[in-house]
């Protein structure tokens, strides 16, 4: 099963990056960066009973994140800070980010999220879910010759 969530604006969104990253080249300095506001990649993958969504988050400090669930929808949204010199910088090429981060997706309906287990290590946070017991599929012993019951042979 392969989870991947639909945007229907990202072909336009895309175009409005590009644009930017255009009108950008004719500007000495990029003002405000901190400002963007930018979508963290997720990997969302099936390990046996549970559904595991990772988000890369590199260089990003664990009281910075904050993750929450409402109505099965997983929030992942944080604040990242630029590093601050005295001595300005004139970038020639900036692919860092900074500034604020959100993401969300849509749960199935089959996970626990009581039982979510949230887990940061270098640089990827890691949200595991266990699959609620009573969607879990569940395997019949089929017999041969016996009557079913409220049925005829």
């Amino acid at each position: 099963m392969t989870m991947q969530r639909w945007d229907p604006f990202s072909d336009l969104r895309r175009m409005h990056q590009e644009m930017d990253l255009l009108w950008r080249g004719f500007s000495p300095t990029i003002e405000h960066p901190e400002m963007e506001s930018w979508a963290i990649p997720l990997d969302v993958t099936q390990e046996g009973d549970n559904i595991v969504v990772q988000a890369s988050l590199p260089g990003v400090k664990p009281e910075d994140i904050q993750v929450s669930i409402e109505n099965n929808v997983l929030t992942i949204k944080g604040q990242t800070q630029e590093e601050k010199e005295v001595k300005e910088k004139d970038y020639l090429m900036r692919e860092r980010r900074v500034g604020s981060f959100h993401r969300a997706l849509r749960l199935p309906d089959t996970v626990d999220t009581e039982k979510a287990k949230p887990v940061y290590e270098d640089g990827v946070l890691t949200v595991s879910f266990p699959k609620v017991e009573s969607k879990k599929a569940k395997q019949l012993k089929v017999t041969v010759g016996k009557v079913l019951e409220g049925g005829k042979k």
